[in-house]
């Protein structure tokens, strides 16, 4: 998907493309839903996790507890 925000049109085209028909009172919302789910995935895009290491090499028994909130 592009920059340009997703239409209700567009989105009821995309639905029924998936097999997915949309009832005409649901396409505004399901656009608005996809458009904002959009804009959170281009903040994730954002960060920089350069020096994180990948998800096997966490180890939860080495964890230190010291309860502190």
């Amino acid at each position: 998907m592009s920059s340009a925000e997703l239409t209700p049109s567009e989105a009821a085209r995309w639905a029924a493309h998936a097999g997915l028909p949309l009832p005409a009172d649901r396409h505004a919302a399901v656009a608005a839903t996809a458009n904002h789910i959009h804009s959170v995935v281009a903040v994730l895009r954002e960060l920089d996790f350069g020096d994180t290491p990948p998800a096997p090499a966490y180890r939860a028994e080495q964890e230190n507890h010291d309860a502190a909130v």
